[in-house]
């Protein structure tokens, strides 16, 4: 599992990389650099991931929202209510947004990802996610659907909370005038190709929507997570070639995907 190799004890920290500390007692500095230049959670322009998914009222992006749903309650299992505290919104887009919040039970940090969701259909994010199982891939916990006073219905995603990204980790290089370590860019590089490699051979999914934001990672192990699966399709193969469904890509995504997956 890529976390063993990603531990504690700082990757490449006995060198000094443009600048950058050094130490012979092989102390990570990413995690102090990251806090020293002040890094917040902000907006920047599993186990019961299977389960049916409850409907609750309200949508619950607001700070000091709770929000109750359960979870449970197939093969034998009990039934599990659980509460989240929301805290503040992390990420916006057309997809909708996504949220930090706290589960009051266990103290657990999360990330809600809020999407509106057309009765008419399933939602393609959420079977594909269902699918995954990678220590470079970010864990869906599980999901419940919220309706609003409009009746409008939302499908809200639990998932694994990572601090940070690629993309504010290289503008807060940029900002000091650095460039990221060639240690820090090598290992980032590499899990990437794990998680796709996995994605592309074992499950069939093309993500299409590689980008510094769509790269998570924890700044203490380094360890990077792939997010974002709105975009997702299936592959699909005939003899040696392969075809993207409804494929609308941006050519430098298009053309970085399939040369993985040649």
């Amino acid at each position: 599992m890529a976390s063993a190799s990603l531990g504690n004890g700082g990757v490449g920290s006995s060198r000094s990389v443009n600048g950058f500390k050094s130490s012979s007692t092989s102390i990570d500095w990413l995690g102090r650099e990251m806090l020293e230049m002040r890094l917040r959670d902000k907006v920047d322009h599993g186990e019961d991931r299977d389960s049916e998914p409850d409907i609750i009222d309200g949508v619950g992006a607001e700070t000091g929202h709770v929000i109750r749903t359960t979870i449970g309650g197939r093969n034998g299992q009990s039934r599990q209510t659980i509460s989240y505290i929301a805290e503040h919104v992390i990420g916006t887009g057309s997809f909708g947004v996504v949220f930090q919040a706290k589960c009051r039970e266990t103290g657990e940090i999360v990330a809600i990802k809020k999407v509106f969701q057309d009765k008419r259909y399933k939602n393609r994010e959420l079977q594909i996610m269902q699918m995954l199982d990678h220590p470079n891939i970010v864990a869906l916990k599980h999901c419940f659907f919220s309706t609003t006073d409009k009746e409008e219905l939302y499908l809200n995603l639990v998932l694994e909370y990572v601090p940070e990204t690629v993309n504010r980790i290289a503008k807060n290089y940029c900002r000091i005038n650095q460039r990221m370590p060639l240690i820090y860019v090598k290992l980032y590089t590499y899990q990437i190709c794990r998680a796709l490699a996995y994605l592309h051979n074992c499950i069939g999914i093309c993500h299409r929507d590689i980008k510094p934001q769509n790269l998570l990672v924890n700044p203490h192990t380094h360890q990077l997570k792939l997010c974002d699966f709105g975009s997702a399709k299936v592959l699909v193969s005939f003899h040696r070639t392969i075809i993207i469904q409804d494929s609308y890509l941006p050519l430098f995504s298009r053309a970085f995907h399939l040369c993985l997956i040649r």
